[in-house]
């Protein structure tokens, strides 16, 4: 169930309690290779908008008295746009590994909880006339579709910029704690109320189709254990380990030779993704001298809808086991397809966050132990099919690195201009061989674009490169 206001959802709560555990911290970051350096005045000036026409990026959390609402929003009083927004440059030598140096640092500290929860810090002195971005943002802040729209705010389709509205007035404190708890207690019971009253009618059809319901009912709560059913090992027999060290790893492809691989199957650009990973992860288990039929994989689903506000965390997480050991790749392919179809359609996804709020309720050590048992997260976001700049720097490339939340590591795919941005960012205790790990994903993103095992007559499209400075 969520309320509207500006409290924590239930399922923004869940993640923000298991950083008890920093191992399950929620922390996004993402690289912007530019072209060149950006205006800095220019930059300063479309942020301080930016965060004007989401004003949940002025605001901090805080915690509600004896825990009788979640943590809510607040306007912060002390908000300084020159503490977010930061200018270092990059030591020397100032390759791409320096800046992917960098964002590993960000991406293992975690925020200031006095502040809003993100940070931006721009990096000069890139190599061959570049620089770069590096965004680092909470996800309880935004989600990867959440991001791609905030950034509409940010980003620029030409060099010279952007006519906007002007930016809304910034909101001032609201010191009515006490009003907030009872208005967001007030709003949780009134909408038990009106699901009760709904109820009735239901009922009363029920008593008319007495099998159709219980059908329904028994279909619902097997979807809600599968949403929520707990998880007692890990899988792979190789990335058990779990601890603070992160490392990051980037890859490219092209766009249209994994759509091409995916119409080839019969299956979406998504699956296609997934399936090169499995593909690697199979070459990565065979370099270790050992098997997994199957691995756990958690895969975000967007509960977004049309009418939603900028930003905000609105997914779900769902996990599932995925074939390890399939020798065909369409036949993986189409498998994926399929759980992940499955997925988008469980009864229980509208219930994620009345889920979420059932955990909130139970022994944090419960939860974070299950979310280690999972092998990896795979996220693929959709991102421009046209040249972006900001602030007067053409954006050549964008990695994205979501949070490995207590498992081995997450890989998060975002398109650029028929670029598939592939972003790796891996817990070294899990994974302590990253450039192997990752030659072994490419070599299944070439595999699955070379059509081997699919298709022998399809056109290769552009292989994987894998940036190491």
């Amino acid at each position: 169930m969520e309320t509207s206001g500006s409290h924590m959802t239930q399922s923004d709560l869940f993640t923000w309690s298991m950083e008890h555990d920093p191992i399950l911290r929620s922390t996004i970051v993402s690289v912007l290779l530019l072209d060149g350096p950006p205006d800095r005045d220019r930059l300063i000036d479309t942020i301080d908008r930016a965060t004007r026409v989401v004003p949940r990026f002025r605001h901090r959390l805080v915690a509600a008295p004896f825990g009788l609402a979640p943590p809510r929003w607040v306007p912060d009083p002390d908000f300084d746009l020159s503490w977010h927004i930061r200018h270092v440059a990059v030591p020397v030598p100032a390759t791409f590994s320096a800046v992917l140096e960098f964002a590993r640092t960000e991406a293992m500290t975690a925020f200031d909880p006095a502040r809003p929860l993100w940070q931006f810090t721009l990096l000069d002195g890139v190599e061959d006339g570049k620089a770069a971005l590096v965004l680092k943002v909470h996800h309880s802040l935004t989600d990867g579709i959440g991001g791609i729209q905030i950034a509409g705010e940010i980003l620029d389709f030409d060099r010279s910029g952007t006519a906007r509205e002007p930016a809304p007035d910034v909101t001032a404190p609201d010191n009515s704690e006490w009003a907030d708890i009872v208005a967001w207690n007030w709003s949780v019971g009134s909408q038990l109320a009106r699901a009760g009253i709904t109820l009735v009618p239901r009922s009363l059809r029920s008593t008319l189709a007495p099998i159709r319901t219980l059908r329904t009912g028994f279909a619902t709560a097997a979807s809600l254990f599968r949403l929520a059913q707990p998880i007692t090992r890990t899988l792979s027999p190789v990335m058990t380990g779990r601890g603070l060290g992160r490392q990051l790893a980037v890859l490219e492809t092209s766009l249209a030779g994994l759509r091409r691989a995916a119409h080839r199957s019969g299956c979406t650009t998504n699956d296609a993704f997934l399936t090169a990973v499995l593909l690697g992860l199979q070459i990565y288990h065979d370099k270790h001298g050992t098997k997994a039929e199957h691995l756990r994989v958690a895969v975000p689903i967007s509960l977004r809808t049309q009418g939603d506000p900028l930003g905000g965390n609105r997914i779900t997480i769902v996990r599932f086991v995925a074939p390890a050991d399939l020798e065909s790749t369409a036949d993986l392919m189409r498998a994926l397809d399929t759980a992940v179809d499955n997925w988008r359609h469980e009864p229980a996804i509208p219930w994620s966050n009345s889920v979420a709020a059932t955990f909130n309720r139970l022994p944090a050590g419960l939860l974070t132990a299950m979310f280690k048992h999972i092998d990896f997260i795979a996220s693929d976001v959709p991102g421009s099919p046209v040249p972006l700049y900001i602030a007067g720097a053409g954006i050549e490339r964008i990695y994205p690195f979501g949070p490995t939340t207590g498992t081995a590591f997450n890989v998060t795919l975002l398109s650029h201009v028929g670029t598939c941005c592939v972003g790796i960012n891996a817990d070294t205790a899990a994974v302590p061989d990253l450039p192997v790990l990752t030659d072994c994903i490419a070599a299944g993103f070439r595999t699955v674009i070379d059509g081997n095992g699919a298709d022998s007559n399809a056109q290769p499209a552009r292989t994987p490169l894998l940036r190491r400075d």
